[in-house]
C-alpha cells in the first residue's frame, strides 16, 4: 500500500475537476466558478466522512442572542443526528449544537481583492456573531484556496495571523503550502519541537502535492474525534511533516 501516493491523488482529483470547468468557461462567470469549487471540495469531503456527518452551506444562529447570526458560510460540516433549524437541499440554518467544522473556500489567494489578510479578516467577521458559542469544543475552522499567488515568506502572513481573532486553525494555500495552529502544550511533542513560543502558535509547512489532502485529513480527524489507528494513512509523510516546517509564528 502506498498511502502517500493515495493522498496525492486527492490533490490531483481536486485539480482535474477544477480545470474541467476552467477549460469550458475560460475567464467568464468567475462567481459561478467559485461556487463550483465549493461543490468540488464538498464532494471530496462526502466521500470520506461517515454518514452521520453532512456537508452543507448556510448560516449559524447564536443561541445566546438569536439576533446574532453568522455571515453565509461556504461549507458547514455538521452532525445530522441533531436537527437543524432549516434545510433545503444542502442549504441549512442551524445552531452550534451540531456544527463540527467551518470552511471558507477561495479560488485563489494572494492577488487582487483576495489577499491573505482580507480572506482571514472575512473569515473572522463571518464567525464573530457566533464565536461566543464555541466554548471549549474542538472545531475544524479552515480556509482552503485552490491557488496561491502570494509569497509564502511574506511578513504579511505572520502579521495577519497574529492580528486575527486566531480562530482559523487550518489553511491550505495551493497544493504545496499548509498552515496549522497548534496549542502551546503541543510544542514539545513535535519533532523537532517548537522551543521559542510560550503561547499557541502557527506552523507553516511546504509539503509538495499534499496540502489539499492534509487539510482534508485533519478535518476528518477533528470532526470524527481522532482516528489514531490510521495516522499512517492520513498523514503519510515518512517520519514527520515537521521536517518540512518553513517557520513558526508565535502568538
Amino acid at each position: 500500500m502506498d498511502a502517500k501516493e493515495f493522498q496525492k491523488s486527492i490533490t490531483e482529483e481536486l485539480n482535474v475537476v477544477k480545470n474541467r470547468v476552467r477549460n469550458l468557461i475560460g475567464s467568464h462567470h468567475w462567481g459561478e466558478e467559485g461556487r463550483y469549487k465549493e461543490a468540488i471540495l464538498k464532494n471530496i469531503l462526502r466521500k470520506f466522512l461517515p454518514r452521520n456527518i453532512s456537508v452543507g452551506t448556510g448560516f449559524i444562529v447564536n443561541t445566546n442572542n438569536q439576533n446574532n447570526i453568522s455571515k453565509q458560510i461556504d461549507i458547514i460540516i455538521y452532525d445530522n443526528t441533531h436537527p437543524v433549524l432549516f434545510c433545503e437541499g444542502d442549504f441549512i440554518i442551524t445552531t452550534m449544537k451540531n456544527v463540527k467544522g467551518i470552511v471558507e473556500v477561495k479560488s485563489s489567494i494572494g492577488s487582487g481583492n483576495n489577499t491573505f489578510q482580507s480572506v482571514v479578516q472575512h473569515f473572522d467577521e463571518a464567525l464573530q456573531p457566533i464565536q461566543n458559542t464555541f466554548g471549549n469544543r474542538k472545531l475544524f475552522l479552515g480556509v482552503f484556496s485552490f491557488q496561491f499567488n502570494g509569497n509564502i515568506s511574506s511578513n504579511q502572513i505572520d502579521d495577519t495571523l497574529r492580528q486575527s481573532a486566531k480562530k482559523v486553525n487550518h489553511v491550505s494555500l495551493d497544493k504545496d503550502y499548509f498552515i496549522r495552529k497548534w496549542k502551546s502544550q503541543d510544542a514539545n511533542r513535535l519533532d523537532p519541537p517548537v522551543t521559542n513560543c510560550n503561547n499557541d502558535f502557527y506552523n507553516i509547512y511546504e509539503i509538495t502535492d499534499l496540502s489539499f489532502s492534509y487539510f482534508v485529513a485533519n478535518l476528518i480527524d477533528i470532526v470524527c474525534g481522532g482516528l489514531n489507528d490510521r495516522y499512517w494513512f492520513s498523514f503519510p509523510i515518512r517520519g514527520t511533516k515537521e521536517i518540512h516546517r518553513i517557520r513558526t509564528i508565535c502568538l
